[in-house]
């Protein structure tokens, strides 16, 4: 008996391994040059005091990146394709048209993560980013997604130099946990928008999109979605960690020596005589890293959301013959955000905004869908939200949309943009 429950457990453990991918990748992708740009000037400028809002989060992101992957087990369809199939070709095109907007921009940082983190190193943006493009755009194209899926699944784990930093800035550990559990509120313009930054970066829409139709690709079945909701728990969980592990090292060093930032790369050089040389390259590779990662993943999910949504072919395991407008995308993505960095005095920064301005609007339209479809018994049968899940989804939506509609009032009214 005891080799047989070893058996039945290494079993389930080598099926988990082989299941595992689609959430993971998806919640630890969205910590891009963005993100941690976001959470390293939270550190910097408000301490601990917005650690509190990783709980919250972390239950927005799971919840629903989570109905997300059961949509995609049980319909074995991507969700640009189920909403052209449920509302109609012209809604399908607009929502795709904006999601194209918000990730050219989205791209477009990546890009500039990229050369901005190796430029600490002494590499010229001019040699990074072509590379980097290369690099990328070879990884898809040329490979299979297996192979495109371990290389991004190890990307992942880079993303423990992070919280290697974290525990080198040597923070008070009490005062942290205080700091997680004791919620702190500023009436501060700033302190909010801030705020709204730091859940609004953490889910946005290319990542629904994305995680479905990773999971479509892979053929994951329904059978098998107790496995497929332990990947997105494992995700949601370790991108937050790290999220956390950000913020702790910026507070505990930059916060606590009045050093103000305005970005990832301001953070990593202000380190070293703070935390130490090692943990200032830890944190500059862990952006380069992720503005790789993202940058791989970002046209990725671009192309897949607009091929499904038009009914073209998709797929990394395709080729341009099998699928020339899912490739053709992805190419043309990837040249046009590394050749635009490229660009002596590019508004990158407005790009960058107006993004995100964008995928504020986009979010609860995706999100509505999402709730729409997956509580639709035609489609789901059996597997539709419970009444309470339904309940707290519905709220959680209508919190993302107060949050979207802050976050474009204050950059309005602060004169960000317009």
């Amino acid at each position: 008996m005891p080799g047989g429950i070893k058996g039945i457990n290494r079993t389930k453990i080598l099926f988990f391994l082989s299941i595992i991918g689609p959430g993971i990748i998806t919640a630890n992708v969205d910590n891009d040059a963005g993100g941690i740009a976001t959470y390293s000037v939270a550190g910097a400028q408000f301490g601990y005091t917005l650690l509190w809002s990783l709980i919250p989060m972390l239950v927005l992101l799971f919840m629903i990146q989570e109905m997300v992957a059961r949509l995609g087990v049980v319909t074995g369809k991507g969700l640009s394709d189920l909403i052209r199939e449920q509302y109609g070709v012209k809604v399908t095109f607009f929502t795709m048209l904006a999601l194209l907007l918000t990730n050219f921009g989205n791209i477009t940082a990546e890009f500039a993560g990229l050369a901005a983190s190796l430029e600490i190193f002494g590499v010229s943006r001019y040699i990074s980013v072509p590379l980097g493009a290369a690099a990328v755009w070879y990884l898809v194209v040329w490979g299979n997604y297996r192979v495109v899926e371990k290389v991004f699944l190890f990307a992942c784990t880079v993303y423990l130099a992070y919280i290697i930093s974290g525990f080198m800035a040597n923070p008070p550990w009490e005062e942290v946990m205080t700091a997680m559990v004791v919620p702190t509120f500023r009436v501060e313009e700033a302190y909010i928008f801030m705020l709204v930054g730091v859940i609004g970066t953490t889910i946005a829409p290319w990542m629904q999109f994305y995680q479905q139709a990773s999971i479509v690709e892979k053929e994951i079945h329904v059978k098998d979605y107790r496995y497929v909701r332990l990947d997105v728990i494992v995700g949601c969980v370790f991108a937050v960690v790290v999220v956390f592990f950000i913020m702790v090292a910026c507070a505990a060093t930059l916060h606590a020596n009045g050093i103000r930032v305005t970005s990832a790369e301001d953070a990593a050089v202000a380190l070293a005589p703070l935390a130490g040389r090692h943990a200032s390259i830890l944190f500059a590779v862990g952006l380069a890293n992720a503005s790789l990662f993202a940058a791989s993943i970002l046209p990725l999910s671009t192309a897949y959301s607009i091929c499904e949504g038009m009914g073209w072919e998709a797929g990394v395991s395709k080729n341009f013959r099998d699928a020339p407008q899912f490739m053709g995308l992805y190419t043309g993505l990837i040249v046009l955000g590394a050749a635009f960095i490229l660009i002596p005095g590019a508004p990158l920064i407005w790009i960058m905004l107006v993004s995100q301005v964008i995928n504020g609007i986009l979010l609860p339209f995706v999100l509505i869908f999402i709730l729409l479809l997956v509580n639709d018994g035609e489609l789901m049968g059996r597997y539709v939200n419970g009444r309470i899940y339904n309940g707290v989804s519905w709220l959680a939506v209508v919190v993302l949309i107060g949050l979207s509609m802050t976050l474009i009032y204050l950059a309005i009214t602060q004169g960000i943009i317009g």
